[in-house]
């Protein structure tokens, strides 16, 4: 009798594995790529400009075992790069290049392609430039505003003032400038961090007061932290970025869209910017959450938050570790304590940003090399987007 039934038992096993296997997600089956990183800021300029110190950097990140590289290309209403875009914007009145007129993006990603290295470059400012910029200055109309008429807000570049992400001008340039870099540069990706948003205190400028009484028949509320008036600019943004990713995926369908956003409550409620949300519509394939805190404590509390674990399940998930200000250096033992935890959890790390790494440090740059040796003690390598 059994033996007459092995057969049936042995199909019934097969059908089972299958609507098991048909029910597990995908994406759930990936390896998860380990993040090691840095940004490369305006800062580490005077290594940036040089082809033989950018070679010396990028030898250097290879034998410690980095594989990333965030490299800046939008800062202060400026791009760092040979821009047609910014050209007829009129905000191109000069373009940072290497010491011998090179074209300093080209040179990295070439020389960090030879080494291994991802390199990924940064829209840093996102929707955010200086009062002073000629971007400011050329396109007053661009910008919004709080709802006393103000324009500016105190970041940790100083004053500035921000573009509209609801105006479908602002939106096609800095898509634009975007694409420029995608299709411009075989680059691996692109990142927007913490600006790639808007305080929420802003969006009481004419344009979008009207568009929000168009699509609601009521005036924005006089409370910038009104439920329904933060809901709809933050699903505005959203909006914006699924059109960016898609058009960025139909340039280059294996490009990294990597955000690097402060960690979500704050994100959201401060900033409009809802990035759980773009992580649930699959448009993020690499999250870096900015846990800048020199308490160990806090930093532990902030990376273990359930946000956090949930990207981790399904994208490459790393957090920004602060390696020190040129006016206030990190201890290395509180880089490695943050560095430990993170790895502990499965996380990724990438710095902020290269200079501090062991230049300007408390400690001696010997001592520096060595610790960060022994962080990263074998190879994780990294690949684009298959």
């Amino acid at each position: 009798m059994l033996k007459s039934l092995f057969p049936i038992l042995v199909l019934i096993s097969f059908v089972t594995v299958l609507l098991v296997s048909s029910f597990t997600p995908a994406i759930a089956q990936l390896p998860r790529q380990e993040i090691r990183g840095v940004w490369m800021t305006n800062n580490d300029f005077n290594t940036l400009k040089e082809r033989t110190k950018v070679q010396e950097a990028l030898n250097q990140l290879r034998r410690l075992n980095f594989n990333t590289i965030y490299p800046v290309v939008w800062n202060s209403g400026y791009v760092m790069y040979p821009s047609a875009v910014a050209q007829r914007t009129g905000i191109q009145p000069f373009v940072l290049r290497g010491s011998d007129g090179h074209d300093i993006l080209t040179n990295l990603i070439n020389q960090g392609h030879r080494k291994g290295l991802l390199v990924v470059p940064w829209f840093e400012f996102g929707f955010m430039a200086p009062p002073t910029s000629e971007l400011a200055l050329n396109h007053p109309e661009w910008f919004t505003q709080k709802r006393d008429g103000s324009q500016t807000s105190i970041s940790a570049a100083g004053e500035v003032m921000w573009l509209n992400p609801f105006h479908p001008e602002v939106q096609q340039f800095i898509s634009s400038l975007v694409l420029e870099v995608v299709t411009q540069y075989d680059a691996d990706g692109i990142q927007f961090d913490d600006h790639m948003s808007l305080p929420r205190e802003f969006g009481y400028d004419q344009y979008t007061v009207n568009l929000y009484t168009q699509e609601t028949k009521k005036n924005p509320p006089t409370n910038p932290e009104d439920p329904v008036w933060v809901r709809w600019r933050a699903d505005k943004i959203t909006a914006f970025m699924v059109q960016l990713n898609q058009a960025v995926k139909q340039r280059k369908p294996k490009a990294i869209f990597s955000v690097s956003p402060n960690y979500y409550d704050f994100a959201f409620k401060f900033q409009l910017q809802d990035w759980l949300t773009w992580i649930r519509l699959n448009i993020v394939d690499e999250l870096i959450v900015q846990i800048y805190r020199p308490d160990l404590q806090s930093f532990i509390a902030n990376i273990a938050r359930p946000e956090i674990q949930q990207a981790q399940r399904v994208i490459p998930t790393g957090i920004g570790i602060m390696t020190g200000l040129r006016n206030r250096p990190v201890s290395i033992q509180q880089i490695q304590s943050q560095v430990r935890a993170a790895q502990g959890r499965g996380l990724g790390v990438t710095f902020f940003y290269y200079e501090s790494l062991w230049n300007e440090s408390p400690e001696p740059s010997s001592e520096r090399l060595a610790a960060f040796q022994s962080l990263f003690p074998a190879p994780a390598f990294r690949s684009a987007i298959e």
